[in-house]
């Protein structure tokens, strides 16, 4: 029913229903969820990851009024331990983090019980970033029929992923106004609301001013993808790695989301020559670090560093 009543609600039909906040915990999440929108700047889909971890935490040692100020540091580690065994570990260490310093700048608890949350044990760069290889990137691409108007915005899609390396809610939130068609750029919303502007390549925007010319439908909606069945709302981050996923299946190969695309768009330009620092700025990265993951898979550069084998003795 959701989307059926996004629809009607939009066309004014049914009217939207006011939230009505009847208990003081309520009142503390929708706070915190006020919080997190205006000054953390989280997404939806991440606000509600937060929220959910607060709201979990409230309901089992919060008080009818909302108070937490009778919460120890033993009540803290009891709940990381518990929802531990059926959630992700970082999930719930990250969010009750946020939440308990949120909670002692706004005074609900006495001390600073963020610090009793336990380190969730990680290795930082120990893994290798999942690609794909340039013929099966190809592969995904020619996949794409663009004499229909869903190949047309599935080929887009993946031009935009493969080339510019954008996360899938950077590509879901993309809008008409972003693209500057005379200086030729491309207005990009990520994390944090913090919005980058990249150079748009000639085969990206080929890609998007054929899916806006012969495929997307009239919506009232200003964002550049959409669904293709009605009610036709802008199409979700999930939606844009369904998007690679059957692109996937349709040529043979295991299904895998958009992020993959992003690590195999650094991988190409490592391959063709490009440092570290360029791909840290097309993919904005705020720290170095971050890029330094990629530095695994320049083979052409660990090849000239790499010490010879010991002989046997």
């Amino acid at each position: 029913m959701a989307p059926l009543l996004t629809y009607l609600r939009s066309r004014g039909v049914v009217t939207v229903p006011t939230a009505v906040i009847a208990t003081a915990r309520e009142r503390v999440l929708d706070a915190y969820q006020h919080y997190l929108r205006t000054e953390r700047g989280l997404v939806p889909s991440s606000l509600d990851n937060f929220v959910r971890v607060a709201r979990t935490f409230v309901d089992k040692h919060g008080s009818v009024t909302g108070d937490l100020t009778g919460v120890t540091a033993g009540d803290v580690l009891d709940f990381v331990s518990e929802q531990c065994r059926h959630q992700n570990p970082n999930r719930v260490a990250t969010g009750l983090r946020v939440f308990l310093r949120y909670c002692q700048v706004a005074g609900l608890t006495t001390g600073s019980l963020s610090e009793a949350v336990p380190r969730v044990a990680s290795w930082r760069l120990s893994s290798l970033p999942k690609t794909l290889a340039p013929e099966h990137v190809r592969s995904l691409l020619e996949s794409c029929d663009q004499r229909s108007a869903t190949g047309a915005r599935n080929f887009a899609i993946v031009t935009v992923l493969v080339r510019l390396g954008l996360r899938a809610g950077e590509v879901a939130n993309l809008e008409l106004r972003d693209v500057d068609w005379r200086s030729g750029d491309l207005s990009v919303r990520g994390k944090g609301s913090r919005v980058d502007r990249l150079p748009l390549p000639v085969d990206v925007g080929e890609a998007i001013a054929h899916w806006l010319e012969h495929g997307r439908p009239s919506c009232q909606h200003p964002n550049v993808f959409c669904r293709m069945l009605a009610p036709l709302t802008p199409l979700s981050s999930g939606g844009v790695s369904d998007v690679v996923r059957a692109a996937c299946r349709r040529v043979g190969l295991a299904p895998v989301g958009a992020h993959h695309l992003r690590h195999s768009a650094a991988s190409e330009m490592l391959r063709t020559g490009s440092n570290l620092t360029e791909i840290g700025q097309v993919l904005r990265h705020q720290r170095l670090a971050t890029t330094a993951i990629y530095a695994k898979i320049d083979y052409r550069t660990l090849a000239g560093v790499a010490q010879p084998w010991p002989e046997a003795s």
